[in-house]
């Protein structure tokens, strides 16, 4: 257990970022899972618009520390290149 303030606060903050993380993390998962459900059904203007959405928030989930650089790089491309392909 904490035994300073500052530990007892450390843990609150954790609680309340891992919430908000998780969130975050969901909501990405929802647009990457649009774009791949459009590209199964061969839809090919409907995966190229959750592309566009999913996009920002993809570098809007690096940019805060949710997921890695490289890793969002590597899920664009290949969601990028699914779609090219249909």
């Amino acid at each position: 257990m904490a035994n300073t303030p500052q530990a007892r606060k450390r843990i609150r903050r954790n609680a309340r970022r891992t919430d908000i993380n998780t969130a975050r993390m969901s909501r990405i998962r929802s647009y990457v899972k649009k774009v791949e459900t459009a590209v199964e059904a061969g839809d090919k203007k409907a995966a190229q618009e959750a592309l566009k959405e999913a996009q920002p928030e993809l570098a809007r989930g690096v940019a805060r520390g949710v997921m890695h650089k490289n890793t969002v790089a590597r899920k664009m491309s290949r969601l990028t290149k699914r779609v090219a392909a249909l």
